[in-house]
């Protein structure tokens, strides 16, 4: 089974653990089997593989959530990374090109097309192999999964079949609807359109040719600036008269807020919290080292993080995005590649910030205009690379730099350390890097 999982956005409505870096489906709050947490990204790959251990799973993704992807599933799972932000059909064309030129993939075979943050059980990813054989069977040349809808709603669009069969002709798309609209959907038979759609390789990148002016995949990524902006919905499926849907009756939930996020966990209290036996309907949900008290509240969320604090009634924090857009604030914790890292306090000179390195990995080798630095291991031990000398470091060991030095440092275990940053004009974007003179 082929499969690509469309990761985009920032997912703000889930401030303040979701920022510009650190999207929604990266966020560990849901339980796994063996008591740790995982983040939605994590557990829908860790379902695939479960239902199919062979499956060829895609991420299809920005660059900024890279190093997020690699921190959390590894570093061999397929990436299709988008150069900038488009809509939804640049990406699955870009995706879809990746498989066949990159991945090796033949153009007969299907593939499964479905967002990355669905809360969903075993029975949806059966269904996802049914609509990839659909797709290769060919009777259509795209298959789309109709989610059964358990009550009318305003957030999705939805689609009307010719029959009440599980798998049926389509009759016609209907855009996101004003709450009385779509009761008149449902009444009508209709289903939720949740994104999720196969087709075979070959027909999407024959239809990619007769829209788009590319060769092969690197051509398109070198052009990626130049495509329109346009949903795939809009693009192909809307357009197209060989088309199918599949109902899919199982637990389908779109965790896109803090009210349906919190009906998916499994527990009432994630970090250090306390609920009083007065709390009705009441989440904590602390990224920090402090407690929080909650007493006499019904239906409220909390959330706290370096980010900020968020108290809110339930139903209300579905409307969190336009206060969140007029933040503006520094990043405070992001997931890399090579590990994370957290910032403790931000002066007008100084920046200070917590490093964690997991065992094997490193900086990027690289220098700062503007800034001096000083670390303390606090933790592990591992080797330092400044201006080209090499030095062993472990805990209690201090290190600094002057602006202008280039330095990386190399964990052999997980390594913790404080990074102390002094300058007047400190920026993420002051860093220039190298290749390794000596390792």
């Amino acid at each position: 089974m082929n499969i690509v999982l469309l990761s985009g956005g920032s997912g703000k409505r889930l401030w303040p653990l979701s920022n510009d870096v650190r999207s929604k489906q990266f966020i560990k709050i849901f339980k796994t089997p063996h008591g740790s947490y995982e983040s939605m990204v994590q557990r829908i790959y860790r379902q695939i593989k479960t239902a199919d251990k062979d499956a060829n799973i895609t991420i299809a993704t920005s660059r900024a959530q890279v190093s997020a992807i690699h921190n959390q599933l590894g570093d061999d799972i397929g990436i299709s990374v988008e150069p900038c932000r488009k809509d939804t059909f640049p990406a699955i064309v870009l995706a879809s090109a990746y498989l066949t030129d990159v991945r090796g993939v033949n153009p007969e075979e299907s593939v499964v097309v479905c967002p990355v943050d669905p809360y969903v059980e075993d029975a949806y990813f059966e269904a996802l192999k049914s609509l990839g054989r659909l797709a290769e069977k060919g009777d259509a040349n795209l298959v789309l999964m109709g989610i059964e809808p358990t009550y009318p709603s305003e957030k999705y669009g939805y689609i009307i079949p010719e029959s009440n069969d599980t798998v049926s002709s389509v009759s016609t798309f209907k855009e996101k609807p004003h709450m009385e609209t779509a009761k008149e959907y449902i009444a009508q038979g209709a289903l939720w359109n949740g994104g999720v759609f196969a087709y075979k390789l070959s027909y999407l990148l024959d239809k990619a040719h007769s829209l788009l002016d590319f060769t092969d995949y690197e051509d398109l990524y070198n052009k990626y600036d130049t495509l329109p902006r346009i949903s795939f919905d809009y693009a192909v499926a809307e357009k197209e008269s060989r088309l199918q849907v599949m109902r899919f009756r199982g637990e389908w939930k779109d965790l896109g807020t803090w009210n349906t996020l919190t009906e998916a966990m499994e527990e009432n209290v994630i970090g250090s919290g306390i609920l009083n036996d007065q709390c009705s309907g009441v989440h904590i949900i602390n990224e920090m080292d402090v407690p929080i008290l909650a007493m006499g509240l019904s239906d409220v969320v909390i959330s706290a993080s370096p980010e900020g604090i968020l108290v809110s009634d339930k139903e209300q924090s579905s409307y969190i995005k336009p206060y969140v857009d007029g933040l503006e604030q520094q990043i405070m914790f992001a997931e890399k590649s090579w590990g994370s890292f957290r910032v403790m306090d931000v002066e007008n000179e100084s920046m200070t910030i917590k490093v964690t390195l997991n065992a094997g990995h490193k900086m990027n080798y690289h220098s700062h205009r503007n800034r001096d630095e000083v670390w303390v291991v606090i933790q592990g031990k591992g080797r330092t690379i400044v201006d080209g000398m090499k030095q062993n470091v472990k805990s209690g060991d201090v290190i600094t730099m002057s602006a202008g030095c280039r330095h990386t440092i190399i964990a052999e275990t997980e390594l913790k350390l404080i990074e102390v940053q002094l300058g007047t004009d400190i920026s993420v974007h002051d860093k220039q890097k190298f290749e390794l003179e000596y390792d």
